[in-house]
């Protein structure tokens, strides 16, 4: 993704309840019941029963009785469980969370009694852990999520995060609110401007953008192709996009979220992309398609991005917002 660097994403509930049938011994031979013994020793803990959840509702914390907590595979607890629709692996969710290093129980982040994070749970950025975790679980809930290496940031770890290779990832999650995005705009056409770039989308595939043979301008050039009728995006929220980018010099194509196989999700208005972006797509609408013709001082300068993008290049976007996350 040459748009620059992606918002930091968070890169996550199976619960077994064993119901054992307690049977009168003046009926039942004493072999089954030694066999009804044998069943109940072989009931398996939760491994996060060692957790325990603390603080207060704006500040929960957690704490481990036994370090480290380890687990081999995704883990999941409910601890408070909610009334609402279950998650589909194609919802974007918003959630509060406590993240901490399973090794030593030290909390990394919290984004309680700040704005809800948002993610999408098909992402391929994203933690493959929260996806396994989170699918199949109630809105309202809160979960305990343990994440092995395996389905986190693997055997590198990611020393940044404070996490290294052999550390368990766990999450404190309380289940915000969920929706399906879009696959691609959705909404009113608009007649675009005489003079400008077109640009035609079909299925998932990259946008076709046709180039006129004119003086690239040389302000930014904010052109809604579809009007979405959803809710409008706001500096600072994550959003989830599909993008076709093409160079105004000759028309090629240099990036588009269809090479990569899935929409790209970024914060918005917060420096994390191009500030042509920035600009352009905060206060459109969820399921609008919008045609960016961004001038090297809205995009890389005057260095341009080698070797995709020349010094001084402009740059012609179709973007369709596909969601809020």
């Amino acid at each position: 993704m040459v748009l620059g660097p992606p918002v930091p994403t968070i890169k996550g509930l199976r619960v077994r309840l064993s119901r054992l049938r307690f049977v009168s011994v003046a009926v039942v031979p004493l072999v089954f019941l030694a066999a009804c013994s044998s069943a109940k020793t072989e009931v398996k803990a939760n491994p996060l029963d060692v957790v325990t959840v603390g603080g207060n509702a704006k500040a929960p914390s957690l704490a481990l009785k036994t370090k480290p907590l380890s687990v081999k595979a995704t883990t999941t607890k409910v601890v408070t469980a909610g009334t609402g629709a279950k998650l589909a692996r194609t919802n974007a969710i918003t959630f509060n969370y406590v993240l901490v290093n399973g090794k030593d129980g030290k909390q990394i982040e919290s984004s309680f009694g700040k704005q809800a994070a948002g993610m999408d749970l098909s992402s391929a950025s994203l933690l493959p852990g929260l996806s396994k975790g989170l699918t199949g679980q109630k809105l309202g809930s809160r979960l305990l999520v343990a994440i092995p290496p395996a389905d986190a940031f693997g055997a590198q770890g990611n020393a940044q995060a404070g996490f290294g290779p052999k550390d368990t990832v766990l999450f404190l999650i309380d289940l915000v609110s969920a929706s399906t995005p879009l696959t691609s705009a959705k909404g009113a056409a608009v007649p675009p401007k005489a003079g400008l770039p077109t640009a035609t989308v079909v299925g998932g595939k990259p946008a076709v953008i046709l180039v006129p043979k004119t003086a690239a301008p040389t302000k930014l050039v904010v052109q809604p192709l579809i009007k979405g009728a959803g809710p409008v995006v706001k500096a600072g929220q994550n959003i989830k996009v599909a993008y076709t980018g093409v160079l105004w010099k000759d028309g090629k194509k240099f990036d588009a979220s269809a090479d990569h196989g899935s929409a790209f999700d970024t914060q918005i208005g917060a420096g994390k992309v191009i500030t042509g972006w920035d600009k352009g797509l905060v206060g459109q609408t969820v399921g609008s398609r919008i045609l960016l013709v961004v001038p090297p001082a809205e995009g890389y300068g005057v260095k341009g991005s080698p070797p995709l993008i020349g010094a001084k290049g402009t740059l012609v976007f179709a973007v369709d917002i596909l969601a809020i996350i």
